[in-house]
């Protein structure tokens, strides 16, 4: 549960970044087009995995001032919110945020070259014509006719994300107990391999086929959706 609500909650995240930067940069292009895609090349250069690393690591400390405020956040909700076993739950959305935040650059990317591609079409200038602002034409016209490499791109993040989540969880960086990932259970499992193989073999299987079947998925979608690829298939 924690694995796909990772993978699914930090896409969620990717994906509404991914699409408003993509969509804005490629709508107006120009400067402003140059100045977000070159944000974009920079961000690209930077070890990705080991800025999440770092997020959790270092947020994920009850000295730190983020803690405090995640401490008054569920005092709202719990009587005992200073209790030590509600790190955990911080540390799995740190996760969500972290990853989410990261992955949105491919999107961006995508959304960028589909918007070019429309935004000169017939539908946008008599949208524009009526009177439609800039934020209409990009979410309302734009991007909803993009939607289908979108789409696509989307499923294929969720299993990458939940690869990442287990190699961090694996680690010791990511979920942890009480909470539990495939990336735990495997870990738990490396430590008693010799004695009791399958607590790493059912984890790893079912961690396997779960980004098998995302995969097959966005496959699925990438035909149904591209009626071309499908011919020429």
């Amino acid at each position: 549960r924690i694995s796909l609500s990772v993978g699914i909650i930090a896409t969620a995240i990717s994906f509404v970044i991914g699409v408003s930067w993509g969509g804005i940069a490629g709508y107006f292009g120009g400067r402003v087009d140059a100045i977000m895609m070159r944000i974009v090349d920079v961000l690209y250069t930077f070890p990705l995995l080991i800025f999440v690393i770092l997020v959790t690591a270092f947020f994920a400390n009850p000295k730190t001032v983020f803690y405090d405020a995640f401490v008054a956040v569920i005092g709202v909700a719990v009587e005992h919110p200073e209790d030590p076993s509600y790190l955990p739950l911080l540390t799995v959305i740190l996760v969500f945020a972290a990853l989410g935040s990261v992955s949105w650059l491919t999107m961006a990317r995508i959304v960028r070259g589909q918007v070019i591609s429309l935004r000169n079409q017939p539908f946008v200038e008599a949208a524009r014509s009526i009177g439609a602002g800039h934020a209409a034409i990009v979410f309302r016209h734009l991007i909803p006719n993009a939607l289908g490499p979108i789409i696509v791109y989307t499923t294929l993040t969720i299993p990458e994300i939940m690869l990442t989540e287990a190699f961090l969880s694996f680690l010791g960086l990511g979920t942890e107990e009480p909470l539990s990932s495939w990336g735990q259970l495997v870990s738990a499992g490396a430590e008693n391999l010799d004695l009791y193989p399958w607590l790493i073999v059912f984890p790893g299987a079912m961690l396997a086929i779960t980004l098998f079947c995302f995969n097959f998925l966005g496959d699925g979608l990438r035909d149904a959706l591209g009626p071309k690829i499908r011919r020429e298939g």
